[in-house]
This record gives C-alpha cells, sequence and structure tokens, in this order.
C-alpha cells in the first residue's frame, strides 16, 4: 500500500480503519492483540516516510507486525492469519519479500540488523524492537556492535517502560548516589518519619515516582554517549504529527540512531487497554468453549502443593508465567518465585547457582525457547551434574504460532547429553508423580509435556524412572509410546483393529534412560516395532532405541514415527497433527504403510 500522497487526516483514518481490522481478525483467529493495537500509528507513519526500495524494516518480535503485514501486500489474505495455508503469525521471507528475516524468537532483529546495514551499506535497516526484547542479552550484543554503521535505525517500541538496567558515566554515578551509605540512611529516616500519616504516604509515593524518573532521564543519554547512537526522543507514538516529523528528520541524518517512541500497548480497544497480559496474546472468541485443564496447568497445581510441604523449591519462569502455568505458585511463594525475562540462558545457570546451594529449581520454559539455552545446558548443568528441574511446556506441535514455535527438537537434544533425566509422561497422573519424584533426585531431569487437554488411563501403574509399563497386550506388532503419542495410538485402536493390526501398547514415558531389561527381554518376540514419539524423529528416541539394539546385537527393525520435517507451519493442533500422520487415520495409515 502506496501511502506517500496520504494526507494526515487520511492518515489518521487509515489507523482506524486498520485497528478494527486487527480486532476483528485477532477475535475471529487468535493471535496477538495488545501490541498490534499499540503500533498502528509507529507502522503507518513508517511506511508514509521511508521507501520500500531503500529501507529494510526489521520487528523483534514478529507478532508485532500485523500492520505491517496488512500494509504491505497482504492486506487481502489477513483473514487468513494463524490458519492453517494463510498468512502466519510472525515474520518469514518465505512470506513475502517484504520481510526480511524471521522472527518468531525475541532478540534476532537486531543482530541481523547489524549484518544486513553492513552487507549493503547503501540501504537503510530499520529495527524495532520491545521494551523487553530489547534487555534480551542477544540484544544487548548487537546494541554493543553498532557504533559505527552509518545506516542503522533502532526503533524503541516502549509500552511498558520495561528497560533493563541504564548504562554511562551520569547513570553510574547517579547509581552510585542513590546506593551510597549516607543516602539510604537519610532515604530510611524520611521514609519511616512520612510514612505515619496519609500526607506523609503522599509524600512518600512522590519521591518514589521523583527518583524513577531520574533515573530514566539518563537513559537516553547513556545511549547516546556510551553506545555512539544519535537519540531521539522520547516521542509520542500515537501523535501522526510528531511521529513523520521526526521520521522526516531522520532521513537526512547518518546513523546509528536510536529513537524512542512510548506507546499505548492494546491503544483503541478498551479490554485491552485495561488488562494487557491478558489480551498480549489471545485464543480465537468462541463463547461456547468450555475451557480444559492443559498440562500446563497440572504442573502449576503439583508445584504450588509440593511448595507447601518443601521450602527448598523454587520456580523460575522467562516471561510466561501464566502461560507454563505458574501464576498461582509465583502469588503464594513470591520469595521463591523468579521471572527472569527473555534470558533463556540466564534461567538455566541461574537455575543452576541454586541447585549448587541446594535448593530445588524448577524452570517451567517452552521447548522452542529452551533451545537458546543449549550452552548453559552443556557446560553449566550437564558437566557439573547439578539437579535442576527443567519443565519443557509445549513440546512437540504447538499450532497456530508456527514453525518458529514447534517444539520438535528436545528429545534429540537430551539424550545427548551427560547425567540428564529425560521423561515424557504420557498421562496426568504420570506428570504429577514424575514431578513429586524429581523433587529429591541428584542429577537433572527434564520433564516435556504437550499442549494438550489432560488424558488419564483407567488403571495406571506407578511411574517409576528407567521402566516402561504395558498398557494393552497383543500379537504381532510392539507399539512404544511416549508422552502425547499413547493417547493417540490407543484412540485409533480399533481402526487398526478393523485393518487387522493388533499388539502390544506400552507406555515409555522414561526415555533417558530406556527400559533396557524391557527392551532385551521383549522386543525378540513381536514381528514389527513401532517408536512413536510427538518430536522430530531424526536423532529422536526411535534412533536411540534402534541404536541400543545395535549396540547389544540384536537385529531388529525399528519403525519410526515422529515427526519427519523441522518446519511445521501455523494451524491448529488437531489439523497439523493428522497433517502430518500423527493422529487419526492418518497416523493408522502411516502404521499400516511400514507392515
Amino acid at each position: 500500500m502506496d501511502l506517500s500522497n496520504f494526507s494526515i487526516e487520511e492518515l489518521k483514518k487509515l489507523c482506524v480503519d486498520v485497528r478494527k481490522k486487527i480486532i476483528d481478525v485477532v477475535l475471529k483467529n487468535g493471535g496477538h492483540l495488545a501490541s498490534n493495537l499499540g503500533i498502528v500509528e509507529l507502522t503507518v507513519a513508517l511506511r508514509k516516510v521511508f521507501k520500500d526500495e531503500d529501507t529494510d524494516v526489521l520487528f523483534d518480535v514478529g507478532h508485532q507486525s500485523y500492520v505491517y503485514k496488512i500494509l504491505t501486500d497482504r492486506e487481502d489474505r489477513f483473514e487468513t492469519l494463524r490458519t492453517l495455508g494463510g498468512i502466519g503469525p510472525f515474520c518469514d521471507p518465505k512470506e513475502s519479500s517484504y520481510d526480511h528475516f524471521i522472527s518468531g524468537h525475541a532478540g534476532s532483529a537486531l543482530s541481523a540488523g547489524v549484518g544486513l546495514a553492513i552487507g549493503d551499506p547503501q540501504k537503510r535497516v530499520i529495527v524495532i524492537v520491545g521494551d523487553a526484547s530489547i534487555a534480551n542479552g542477544h540484544s544487548l550484543e548487537a546494541l554493543n556492535n553498532m557504533g559505527n554503521i552509518k545506516n542503522i535505525v533502532v526503533i524503541l517500541n516502549d509500552n511498558e517502560m520495561s528497560i533493563g538496567k541504564n548504562v554511562g558515566i551520569l547513570s553510574k554515578f547517579f547509581s552510585k548516589m542513590i546506593l551510597s551509605k549516607a543516602y539510604m540512611s537519610i532515604r530510611k529516616d524520611i521514609k519511616n518519619i512520612i510514612n505515619r500519616g496519609h500526607f506523609g504516604r503522599k509524600i512518600s509515593n512522590a519521591i518514589r515516582r521523583a527518583e524513577y524518573s531520574v533515573k530514566n532521564f539518563f537513559l537516553p543519554v547513556s545511549i547516546s554517549e556510551n553506545l555512539g547512537f544519535k537519540y531521539f526522543g522520547v516521542i509520542d507514538g500515537h501523535n501522526m504529527e510528531e511521529l513523520l516529523s521526526v521520521f522526516e528528520k531522520i532521513k537526512a541524518e547518518e546513523g546509528p540512531i536510536f529513537i524512542h517512541v512510548k506507546t499505548k500497548k492494546g491503544k483503541g480497544y478498551k479490554p485491552a487497554e485495561e488488562e494487557k497480559e491478558k489480551f498480549h496474546g489471545v485464543s480465537p472468541l468462541n463463547t461456547n468453549k468450555v475451557s480444559k485443564k492443559i498440562y500446563s496447568d497440572v504442573v502449576g497445581e503439583t508445584l504450588v502443593e509440593m511448595a507447601k510441604e518443601d521450602k527448598d523449591i523454587y520456580a523460575i519462569s522467562a516471561g510466561m508465567v501464566k502461560g507454563t502455568g505458574l501464576k498461582s505458585f509465583f502469588e503464594e511463594n513470591p520469595l521463591r518465585s523468579f521471572d527472569i525475562g527473555i534470558a533463556e540462558g540466564h534461567g538455566i545457570t541461574f537455575a543452576g547457582g541454586l541447585a549448587k546451594r541446594n535448593k530445588k529449581p524448577y524452570f517451567a520454559v517452552y521447548s522452542t525457547f529452551l533451545q537458546r539455552g543449549v550452552g548453559q545446558l552443556i557446560h553449566d548443568i550437564s558437566l557439573q551434574n547439578l539437579p535442576i528441574k527443567l519443565l519443557i511446556d509445549r513440546a512437540g506441535i504447538v499450532g497456530e504460532d508456527g514453525k518458529t514455535h514447534n517444539g520438535l527438537y528436545d528429545i534429540s537434544l537430551f539424550i545427548t547429553l551427560p547425567n540428564f533425566l529425560l521423561v515424557s509422561p504420557t498421562t496426568e497422573k504420570e506428570l504429577k508423580e514424575v514431578l513429586k519424584l524429581s523433587a529429591n533426585l541428584s542429577q537433572p531431569i527434564a520433564i516435556r509435556y504437550s499442549k494438550e487437554e489432560i488424558f488419564n488411563l483407567e488403571e495406571d501403574e506407578k511411574f517409576e524412572i528407567g521402566k516402561w509399563k504395558e498398557i494393552k497386550k497383543g500379537k504381532n506388532n510392539l507399539f512404544i509410546c511416549t508422552g502425547s503419542m499413547l493417547k493417540e495410538v490407543l484412540s485409533v485402536e480399533d481402526l487398526l483393529k478393523e485393518r487387522k493390526i493388533d499388539g502390544t501398547i506400552v507406555s515409555a514415558a522414561s526415555i533417558c534412560p530406556m527400559d533396557f531389561d524391557y527392551i532385551k527381554n521383549e522386543f525378540s518376540k513381536y514381528e514389527n516395532i513401532f517408536v512413536l514419539e510427538e518430536a522430530y524423529q531424526v536423532s529422536g528416541f526411535g534412533s536411540e532405541i534402534l541404536n541400543y539394539l545395535n549396540d547389544i546385537g540384536i537385529n531388529k527393525k525399528i519403525n519410526k514415527i515422529g515427526i519427519e520435517t523441522g518446519e511445521i507451519p501455523h494451524g491448529k493442533r488437531g489439523e497439523l497433527m493428522e497433517k502430518y500422520g500423527l493422529r487419526g487415520v492418518s497416523l493408522v495409515e502411516r502404521i499400516e504403510g511400514k507392515l
């Protein structure tokens, strides 16, 4: 959409129309609402001032790019957002030439921007980064590398003022003064006096606000002086005239340039303005939908119960307290709860430090984001055999968030890490048992579970590490099912029998270690062996079983049924499970095709 000839009034009307479109589509399809409503004027102003042929725009994170999608080449397809075969939830060069870098995880755009800017000095690169993303370690490393890049612009979309620790001479001076013994003593004495009455409390609050304001005053100075940026800000991100004026000015300026824009999350939609966190990401609006318990809920409830008896249990989240089910734990145990923000690597090593002090840290993290802590898992945890407890949420196929968010690689990773136990519970009961058992382990454990409604068996033996359980006894075929795949196989048992496919169904929650005795004693009794896992099957659970058979000299073919590609698109989880042969008739046909 070419906005170069739009008047101010036309631009403002466009903002209203874009907001309405986003609200309508996101409430129908689900997606990120509040962040996109807050960035409408900013995106429109950028599209008005800068030309596509000489400017590349990157978003960090890409969940705030809906406006950009509408204003580029996807307006007529925006209704398909997050649906199978439709446009995706984040930026993706495979979707559009206007998307210059993939952007599902926080912290990548600034580094990519450095590469793009240096790679083509004739093209301006504009990176729009959120106030949480800019505190990511990856982002800070990139900022440190931008000092001499003349064709780069960083726009901080600040909708919560959640900015990390200030840097620079003046900031350090002020911080030193704030933390000095004399200042702290005076501050304490004044606080004790003025808090005695209602009027005193007003003064105390005023002092607190003033102190906060003065600290933040030094942020732009720090950026300008220490990182080499030309600073513009703070800009009202909803004032079209002000945005256009600043963008026109920087067109003629050499960089690096840093623009600090203040926006309001959820702007233009009252529910989202009032409950920013709730409307950050929303599910499709369905008044008839009954909320069902998922495994994340079970994790949260069980940890709350455990923490009442065990005061050494701590919980860690990387900016996903609600998503990982830890909200109640954080509310009931504030001194043992830590939201470390978008810093998964730090979270892992932090948990390791707690474990060294004989605490019991549970780090709940989405599988896709855990990938960013691989170095720490190896160097800090595995080599020292520190008994942290990783709760790997959203393992397997996630759904509408698409290929950047599926949890496909955790099994392949953890089976290679020394000292780690890896468990993928097959039922709610088993998950609770694993959580309680994990508290007193002397080695690290990773517990993976899918974004799925809970499942239970009528009769279920107690979970043991390194032991599998036969759920149904049969002949000829053996089905080794880990995690969600036990439910999937049991749900098609009748269909399999209709096609004359009978077999023993095994619950194999313990991946590392495997049940070596069961493999040695039982595998030879069956003609066909299937290993089913909701994960990337290359170097996965099936491969590990095959390697073990080879090591002990048993010549048996293993039929691996997992995810054959590492790039699963966006769509409803159920649709994708069927599409990739892990559910329903498609699973039956996949099994039948290997006989």
